[in-house]
């Protein structure tokens, strides 16, 4: 006996509604030095038994009451379990259709009475090294996918961070205080799922529209800084925001920059066309664009800034309303006011300083 080998000390649950071939079983495996023996009578306590103890191989008899060897297998194999050990039948029958059946039902190895001592310790022998070293694989599977997923995470994390970081930077330099990019965010995820957008597609919008106007980065002050209306040269060069936003968030082909690019390039775009910068028109305008454009209006119009003054909720819902089917798609204003309550309460949960209660 080689007392270092390490599978000695391995978990083999035996299964026979005999008890004399138990206790064969028992005898020669104990004198081969394995030591972590379990016995079973009844087949029906064989998943419980199971799945408490976790064996490392079982010991399966065929012809027994209440469920045979195949059902058994069959509840086995029913539990899905990626780490389910290898079966070794020990039975009586010695026809060749029995030992296929097993087989094909995955059985490791097939054994028939009365055994060979050293056949049955050489076959428990192997597939436990078999199995020990499917479990060293699937373990260094299972940690490099675990490494893998977190640096995804980190990855993702970073792509999150920028996005945030330069969302805020643009409205700053438009005399923003940076809440706005986060209110308009959550407007958009709200409208989103109101809209039947699972929760996954939701999230991904209130990550991707706080870069709606990064392009204001490359806006000259002298225009961006403005107090008063726009001259049609000046308007033409504010308007070039939405394309520099998009080529500033292009070359990457994660999901939040696409969707984040999508948005910059098209939340001014119109339902009736009439916006920018292509002049798109209904549903050619991808929907991300649709939704931000009633969620930063609806914003701006009622947030208070030091060269104006906040428009009343009524007011700014009544606008929101009356562009449905010219400036917004007239589906999105329904959701926009079907969610206004939850679109409210985190508007007040998000106020800036220039914000005043305005509403009568």
């Amino acid at each position: 006996m080689d007392v270092l080998n390490p599978f000695y000390a391995s978990r083999i649950l035996m299964v026979d509604d005999a008890p004399v071939n138990l206790k064969l079983l028992r005898k020669m495996l104990e004198k081969e030095g394995y030591i972590g023996l379990e016995e079973i009578l009844d087949p029906r306590q064989v998943v419980e038994r199971y799945q408490a103890h976790r064996p490392d191989l079982i010991l399966l008899d065929l012809n027994m009451p209440h469920l045979n060897g195949y059902q058994v297998m069959e509840q086995l194999f029913a539990l899905k379990d990626p780490l389910l050990p290898p079966i070794i039948i020990l039975t009586a029958q010695n026809s060749r259709e029995y030992l296929i059946q097993a087989l094909e039902m995955g059985a490791r190895d097939y054994i028939t009475k009365p055994f060979d001592r050293t056949e049955l310790l050489i076959r428990v022998r192997n597939s436990l090294e078999a199995y020990y070293s499917f479990r060293i694989t699937y373990d260094q599977k299972s940690l490099l996918e675990e490494k893998v997923a977190e640096r995804t995470k980190e990855l993702h994390d970073t792509r999150l961070e920028v996005i945030r970081r330069l969302g805020r930077a643009a409205e700053f330099r438009d005399n923003e205080t940076g809440m706005h990019v986060i209110r308009m965010s959550q407007f958009s995820a709200l409208i989103a799922q109101s809209m039947g957008w699972d929760q996954e597609a939701a999230d991904l919008l209130l990550n991707a529209s706080p870069m709606h106007d990064i392009g204001k980065i490359g806006i000259p002050d002298h225009i961006l800084l403005k107090p008063g209306r726009f001259t049609d040269d000046e308007m033409k060069i504010m308007q070039t925001h939405a394309q520099i936003g998009a080529d500033l968030l292009a070359g990457d082909d994660s999901p939040l920059f696409k969707m984040a690019r999508e948005i910059a390039l098209t939340h001014h775009e119109k339902w009736n066309g009439t916006g920018y910068p292509h002049g798109l028109k209904g549903e050619e305008i991808p929907m991300t664009g649709r939704i931000v454009a009633v969620a930063d209006v609806f914003d701006a119009l009622t947030s208070e800034r030091p060269y104006k003054k906040a428009w009343t909720l009524e007011a700014a819902v009544a606008l929101i309303r009356q562009e449905a089917g010219a400036h917004f798609d007239p589906e999105v204003v329904k959701h926009f006011e079907l969610c206004l309550p939850q679109i409210l309460a985190a508007r007040d949960e998000h106020r800036d300083q220039y914000m005043t209660q305005t509403e009568s």
